[in-house]
């Protein structure tokens, strides 16, 4: 049975949520579901979003870091994160969003989120 019950969210991080949602919403056609100056998303399951980032610089292809992470929606967030974290993720110390979700990172370091 998969760990993971589905991809809920694409965020995208940058310097501009509303411009780039504005962009992808033309390109797309989906419906922008939230907009303020720090967040924007576009559609519903999976939904693509975007998030500010201070400072954020973007990287350059094709080397440099990437900047996207994966939101995932799970039936039972502890559950998840021991099984994940069994099969190779790792749990950072920092853990924004007061407890509304999970940051974890593959075995490459690259962040994840699960909330329920």
């Amino acid at each position: 049975m998969p760990v993971l019950d589905h991809l809920s969210t694409i965020v995208i991080d940058c310097a501009d949520p509303v411009a780039l949602a504005a962009f992808y919403q033309k390109a797309t056609g989906w419906e922008l579901t939230d907009s303020d100056d720090d967040f924007a998303s576009l559609g519903t399951g999976p939904s693509l979003a975007f998030a500010r980032v201070e400072g954020y610089q973007a990287g350059r292809w094709p080397e440099g870091a990437k900047h996207l992470h994966l939101d995932f929606t799970v039936a039972d967030p502890e559950r998840a994160v021991a099984e994940l974290l069994a099969l190779g993720a790792t749990k950072p110390d920092f853990q924004p969003g007061a407890g509304q979700w999970v940051v974890l990172l593959d075995p490459e370091g690259h962040p994840f989120c699960l909330a329920a």
